[in-house]
């Protein structure tokens, strides 16, 4: 491809994009294919002769649209938002077309500095103490999604509760077990997996009333684990889990964790950029005091687009000892200077994409008072929304909602429940996701598409009581 064709087909590109933007309230949230039927209609060999790339764009308006759940639609209201917007969509393009590989700071200084400079931007934005910025001993690092954040916390833990003797010898060394609450991040369990300690290391802790992990569960937890010859290696606290949203308390997390040298990491994927706006900090209450690691994804409600999660350390020396490894290829003078950062050390893969183009885009473009204007607007569209629920008889709210996640249901056994979820996503125009609360199966309405606006929460709102109306009345 030409320069003269790239800029051609560039163009379109971003006019397809666009356009897709412009249509995609039109389209059913949910997509409608069967198994199997976008494979139908792809060639079975690969082309043996070039094409056109508008036959590429053809095909993903005839193909490629058709098959999917269109997460930038507002009426996307299912799991958690995925937000592409311009800046990060035009930074992604930046980004391939200078297709840095940014493994060490040789191989790419602005790529690495830029990274920590734009993670102290959002560090401060968040309220994060100077214990997690890069002019500390701490700092921060772009990983792919917290899923990985977890993991390489994980790594860092069993690094510093062993002394260094896991990184060296392997888990087999001693026996080391993790924390979260039940309503954790199945992520915690894959990590210990992935880790060498298996599944039977995680401790599910009980939670509280609010759906919080219960301290003082956590601590029997742990006094049980000692007696027993294991060793406590890290608790992962979240704010705003998967199902509820819950938050769980950080601040009386945290000394149980200190009381039993146990590595505190605090997984905010979604509910942590709330914090930008000064009266949702309180969700971070404990992390600057107590937390060793954090994360949080900009990919989720922050406007970034997928894959940007920001995960921050304390002390980078526990992560940087369990994850080095230096080949005579991969030596140089400024590494071995210290005067810069590798970030080839801080997570599990070698090569890095140059995604802090897309957070500094992001930032730049809506500025702090933008930023929070979009957190707020969901916040206050959930709460009118959790007041039209509250407002009707039929329906209970089943968990507390200081941010964008309501969970209701109607009252009544659970299979109505289900018919009425299966009723409102068939109609294409909204998707709701469910989860369970206490045993009982309930619907979840999160609001965070970056199109979503008073009318589409209100019109979901509508579409609901007409869908449970009609399942009653039947």
């Amino acid at each position: 491809m030409t320069a003269d064709e790239f800029r051609k087909y560039g163009r379109a590109v971003v006019d397809w994009v666009a356009d897709y933007w412009d249509r995609v309230e039109s389209l059913p949230v949910l997509s409608q294919v069967r198994p199997g039927q976008v494979r139908e209609q792809l060639p079975d060999r690969a082309p043996e002769l070039g094409e056109d790339f508008h036959a590429v764009l053809e095909d993903m308006d005839r193909i490629v649209v058709p098959g999917l759940t269109h997460w930038q639609h507002p009426g996307f209201f299912a799991y958690y938002p995925s937000n592409a917007s311009g800046p990060a969509v035009l930074a992604e393009l930046l980004t391939a077309g200078l297709n840095v590989q940014g493994m060490m700071w040789q191989t790419g200084p602005a790529c690495t500095e830029l990274e920590q400079h734009v993670l102290d931007w959002l560090g401060g934005l968040l309220g994060l103490s100077d214990r997690f910025l890069s002019t500390g001993d701490g700092g921060g690092v772009i990983q792919d999604t917290a899923s990985s954040a977890i993991l390489v916390a994980l790594l860092a833990a069993l690094h510093r509760a062993s002394s260094g003797q896991v990184t060296r010898e392997g888990v087999a060394s001693g026996r080391f077990t993790v924390y979260t609450s039940v309503e954790g991040h199945s992520a915690c369990e894959k990590a210990a997996r992935i880790a060498g300690l298996g599944a039977a290391a995680l401790r599910p802790i009980d939670t509280r009333a609010d759906l919080s992990m219960d301290p003082d569960a956590l601590r029997a937890a742990m006094k049980r684990d000692v007696a027993a010859g294991c060793i406590p290696a890290m608790v992962m606290a979240t704010i705003g889990t998967t199902s509820t949203g819950a938050i769980d308390p950080v601040h009386r997390i945290g000394p149980v964790c200190e009381e039993f040298d146990a590595w505190l990491h605090v997984d905010a994927a979604h509910a942590g950029v709330a914090a930008i706006c000064p009266e949702l900090r309180w969700v971070h209450d404990g992390v600057n005091d107590f937390a060793d690691s954090y994360a949080t994804n900009p990919h989720k409600w922050l406007l970034t687009t997928f894959d940007c999660d920001a995960c921050y350390v304390a002390d980078r020396d526990a992560l940087v000892g369990a994850l080095s490894v230096l080949p005579e290829y991969l030596r140089n003078r400024a590494s071995e200077s210290r005067a810069v950062v590798d970030y080839r050390d801080w997570g599990v893969p070698l090569g890095r994409r140059f995604r802090a183009l897309k957070l500094w885009s992001v930032i730049r473009w809506y500025g702090a008072t933008g930023l929070r204007a979009h957190i707020r607007h969901h916040v206050a569209l959930a709460q009118q929304f959790a007041e039209w629920v509250s407002g009707d008889c039929r329906f209970e709210l089943m968990a507390p909602h200081p941010l964008s996640l309501v969970c209701f249901r109607l009252r009544g056994p659970d299979e109505v429940n289900r018919q009425l979820l299966e009723a409102i996503n068939a109609t294409g125009r909204i998707y709701l996701s469910h989860t369970k609360v206490r045993d009982a199966f309930t619907l979840r309405m999160a609001i965070g598409a970056i199109s979503t606006r008073d009318r589409h929460v209100a019109d979901a709102w509508r579409l609901i009581c007409r869908e449970a109306t009609r399942l009653r009345t039947e």
